[in-house]
């Protein structure tokens, strides 16, 4: 609430209109009733939602719509980067040349991990442990997975469950998992 008296200059401080206007200003537009709103809705990550999420995610580097794989289809190697099947009892569809991929929209919960997740992979020394912490953030209560080097310049994610497709897109296409420079990265999933 704002004081009144140092709100009005002293030849209008004995204006019963304007002093009573002012007070009912105070009354009603409350400034700490919106700062507690925006602290909530967008500052703090924890309780951000819709919007202050969005800010957060172009903040740390990260898209809530991920590029999830829409289907399986048989064919030549060269129809894209699908799955080759055998024709023969698959029941998939020929490749038709369309896209190959849809548009997912992380919700406000799976988007705030991924944010989290992101952050931690801003900063972080690269070091196994630091990388195998990320993936609890991403996968809590899941199942094993953890990061192997092979000391050749190589390095394997493993899964030991299996990935939703948009488990699977967050790990290949949100850049969340980092990839350090010069060393290939594998994904194992059971």
């Amino acid at each position: 609430m704002q004081d009144v008296d140092r709100t009005i200059i002293s030849q209008y401080a004995t204006s019963p209109t304007i002093v009573t206007l002012i007070e009912s200003w105070n009354e009603v537009i409350d400034p700490s009733v919106d700062l507690d709103a925006f602290y909530n809705m967008i500052w703090d990550l924890d309780t951000a939602q819709g919007y202050g999420l969005d800010v957060w995610g172009r903040i740390v580097g990260v898209g809530r719509v991920l590029q999830v794989a829409s289907g399986t289809y048989f064919g030549f190697a060269e129809a894209g980067d699908t799955v080759v099947q055998s024709p023969f009892n698959s029941g998939g569809p020929f490749y038709s040349g369309g896209a190959t991929t849809g548009n997912f929209s992380l919700v406000d919960d799976g988007f705030r991990v991924l944010i989290i997740a992101k952050a931690l992979a801003n900063i972080t020394n690269g070091s196994i442990p630091a990388l195998n912490q990320i993936l609890l953030t991403l996968f809590p209560g899941r199942g094993n997975c953890y990061v192997v080097d092979n000391n050749d310049m190589s390095m394997i994610y493993n899964f030991n469950f299996v990935l939703t497709p948009v488990e699977a897109a967050i790990v290949e296409n949100s850049g969340v998992l980092p990839k350090p420079v010069g060393v290939s990265i594998s994904v194992v999933t059971l």
